[in-house]
């Protein structure tokens, strides 16, 4: 455990690490591919421009210093880093990289503020967190690899089919070479591919599972990632799964890994509502076709927004679920066109409280959902602000969360 007085020291540089932050780990990420090139392809570098891996680092630096002496206010945000990192395949022998560069950066930013006893609290303080996140990565590592079909590390898989299911989204369906048996996943999931770029190096992508557990494919449903301005280049890994994966193709995969899930084995009474918006509506897919088999008398509620039906993926599968299932209530909201906001179970506009309200007139449900940032957000404080409680509330969201906590 740590002692008092390193708990102290840390949490007095609360403060400026939350003042400091972004300066902080933009330097510790260009410190460290400079020192340490080989850990560059387990890092999002689309992301790096961005800002956003130094934001969620900066934001997770500070949390861990204003929190440590209560560490259980960050549990959630342990098993989400431990997930992500077993995804991507962080091994111990990673730490120490990250550590020593940690630390060089806080001496090199801070300056007279980093004096040694900051530097050694730190030191001591890193370590402790490393080792909790090193043995729970190792029990998602022994349990991946021991279930039937699973395996630890990257495996080729084959593509069995390729189907559009939108102008933008396409579906690859998975399976291993031999044609064994793939690894159980939970609904909401994802797999991390890994490709070769030009150069020679790889890069990493998670890409959340589509189609529910038990099939026999792995089905993975990408958006093809064009820029936003002239001067920027498409996504690479999503253009390249697009236009030069096909059927038949192998490609690396890391067995399925992630923290956002629906348990089909918990049984409420009240409803499950799932709400996706444009290519978050995938882990979406996964959590509600195991819904509809694993609970098929509960009411669930499903809200898929998207621009118009052009980039609308899974609407004749959703429609055919529909159909099917009466305790199924569907609804599609259009933000771009009102003209496509045709029937009954349309409508134009954002995604709003007084939508989710009129679907689920009692406000208490079990809400999971995934989308672009301005729709997470708004859903989010809207429920936040119907106080539904954080056990009934799941998301994935891809950047820091204090961007999600935070309104625009």
């Amino acid at each position: 455990m740590l002692s008092p007085r390193t708990i102290q020291v840390v949490k007095s540089t609360a403060p400026i690490l939350q003042e400091h932050g972004e300066t902080l780990t933009r330097h510790f990420y260009q410190r460290m591919f400079k020192h340490n090139p080989e850990v560059a392809p387990f890092f999002n570098h689309s992301n790096q421009k961005v800002g956003t891996q130094q934001r969620a680092l900066a934001g997770a630096v500070a949390a861990y210093a204003a929190h440590i002496d209560n560490l259980e206010v960050l549990g959630n945000a342990v098993e989400l880093i431990a997930q992500k990192h077993a995804a991507l395949q962080i091994k111990p022998e990673h730490y120490p990289i990250v550590g020593e560069n940690l630390l060089c950066s806080i001496k090199e930013v801070l300056g007279d503020g980093a004096t040694d006893e900051v530097i050694q609290a730190w030191g001591e303080a890193y370590g402790f967190l490393a080792d909790i996140l090193i043995g729970r990565e190792k029990q998602i590592y022994d349990d991946s690899a021991r279930q039937p079909g699973g395996w630890e590390g990257f495996q080729t898989l084959r593509v069995l089919r390729k189907e559009p299911e939108s102008s933008n989204i396409t579906s690859f369906y998975l399976a291993k070479e031999d044609g064994s048996a793939l690894p159980p996943f939970k609904p909401g999931q994802y797999l991390t591919v890994r490709v070769r770029l030009p150069d020679g190096s790889t890069t990493m992508r998670n890409y959340s599972l589509s189609d529910k557990p038990g099939q026999p494919h792995l089905r993975i449903s990408v958006k093809r990632e064009v820029a936003l301005e002239a001067n920027q280049p498409d996504g690479y890994v999503s253009s390249w799964l697009h236009d030069h994966l096909q059927v038949g193709d192998g490609i690396e995969v890391a067995a399925p890994f992630g923290e956002f899930f629906l348990d089909v084995t918990e049984q409420h009474q009240r409803p499950l509502a799932l709400f996706g918006a444009g290519v978050g509506i995938t882990p979406i897919m996964s959590i509600l076709q195991a819904a509809l088999e694993a609970m098929p008398q509960r009411e669930i509620v499903v809200i898929q927004a998207c621009l118009n039906t052009s980039v609308q993926a899974f609407k004749p599968t959703l429609d055919a679920l529909a159909a099917r299932h009466p305790n199924l209530k569907l609804h599609y909201r259009y933000s771009e066109s009102a003209a496509d906001a045709q029937g009954d179970n349309a409508s134009f506009g954002q995604v709003s409280a007084e939508l989710i309200e009129r679907l689920v007139p009692g406000r208490d449900a079990d809400y999971y959902f995934c989308g672009p940032k301005p729709f997470m957000v708004a859903v989010y404080h809207d429920l936040l602000k119907w106080g539904i409680p954080s056990a009934q509330v799941h998301f994935e969201f891809f950047g820091p969360k204090q961007e999600l906590e935070q309104r625009a």
